[in-house]
């Protein structure tokens, strides 16, 4: 009979801890399955252009490398999420630096890289679309007529009777997971037609809902590798990485193996949302907050992704624990041809909680009052 173990005070070893520690995990990086390819990603080397198409280097030896492009896409060119708006591989157009637009896979991943050197992308640029405070108003247009991916507006109340009026801009960039280990993938086709996706992610079920318009059907088996921290970095992203090694082990008709380098990574893969939040609050002389109004822009780059859900986090906290009974909250989630922006840790709440702060103590200071007895008030 097996004792009963009680969960308070006791030490519960984890189940992947002592592969861990013997150093007997395996990584996507470990796992060689037999005639494995290596894959590599071509990609844009501007931000926004016309793609004319991509042209092979003819002094290189092509004998044993297979290159797939969005042609070769067996049926949506879609990389599904929240909306259908991001290819797996570019077809007409590149939005952000670094978009994949085709494929490689070689005996070797050096191999790979050095077919991917000898491939150039063909491009006519266009103006890009950087800044995402112009992004609403500005001709250039990449996501609807609009460029918004998303407004959420909150009110409650009204509006406040006299006070002190304190104003702030508070402007978060870019911030990266890093993760210990790079994104890797695995795609094993199988003799029914399907296939075997092994990989470093966070989410399995994300990769066969991504995967199945793409690939026009869901005979896919998703499995979880040891997974080498992820941080929101390994949510939605490794669904595209998945369906380029799936592209390339359709046309070979072999085990495809792609991990990134970690300058790839840090280049293509998503981030935090950068953000400019605008606060302006009414507060009595004796600390007492009246009004809370709060603007958000968040730059969702070139696709979608998840920047609804991350909008709505950062709405939903941009008044902080604290108590007012007059807030105007408006925040607006658009597009830019930067790389896009995704998952990560508190999901738009830890730009609005910087900027909740930072505002609180710029209060605290405007009326010359403690900071920590400021919030103990509120």
């Amino acid at each position: 009979m097996i004792p009963l173990m009680r969960p308070i005070g006791t030490n519960v070893p984890r189940t992947d801890g002592s592969a861990k520690v013997r150093g007997d995990a395996q990584y996507v990086d470990d796992i060689r399955p037999s005639d494995c390819l290596y894959g590599a990603t071509v990609r844009s080397p501007i931000a926004h252009g016309k793609l004319l198409g991509i042209t092979l280097d003819p002094e290189f030896d092509w004998t044993d490398i297979c290159v797939v492009t969005a042609d070769d896409i067996p049926a949506q060119n879609v990389v599904y999420l929240m909306t259908e708006d991001q290819p797996a591989l570019a077809k007409d157009w590149v939005r952000h630096v670094e978009e994949p637009v085709a494929l490689v896979a070689a005996p070797t991943r050096d191999r790979a890289l050095e077919a991917v050197r000898h491939i150039t992308v063909n491009l006519e640029p266009r103006e890009a679309l950087l800044d995402p405070l112009a992004a609403e108003e500005s001709d250039i247009k990449i996501f609807g007529d609009d460029n918004v991916f998303k407004r959420i507006k909150i009110d409650k109340g009204s509006q406040a009777d006299g006070g002190i009026v304190v104003e702030g801009t508070y402007t978060v960039g870019h911030q990266e997971q890093l993760y210990i280990e790079p994104q890797g993938m695995i795609a094993i086709p199988r003799e029914d037609g399907g296939l075997t996706i092994l990989g470093s992610m966070q989410c399995p079920f994300y990769i066969v809902k991504a995967l199945t318009p793409m690939l026009g059907h869901d005979r896919m088996n998703v499995v979880q590798a040891a997974t080498g921290g992820g941080f929101g970095g390994k949510e939605e992203y490794p669904s595209m990485l998945a369906a380029h090694c799936v592209l390339l082990a359709i046309k070979t008709g072999k085990p495809v193996k792609m991990v990134y380098r970690r300058d790839e990574d840090l280049r293509a893969t998503t981030k935090r949302h950068p953000s400019v939040i605008t606060i302006r609050s009414v507060v009595t002389e004796t600390g007492e907050l009246q009004q809370w109004d709060a603007h958000i822009v968040m730059d969702g780059g070139a696709y979608n992704t998840l920047t609804p859900v991350v909008l709505s986090r950062a709405i939903l906290h941009i008044c902080g624990p604290y108590r007012c009974p007059h807030q105007h909250l408006h925040g607006v989630a658009v597009a830019t041809h930067t790389p896009p922006n995704g998952a990560f840790r508190g999901f738009g709440a830890p730009q609005a909680m910087f900027a909740v702060e930072r505002h609180m103590d710029r209060i605290a200071r405007t009326l010359d009052m403690d900071p920590v007895e400021f919030r103990r008030i509120n």
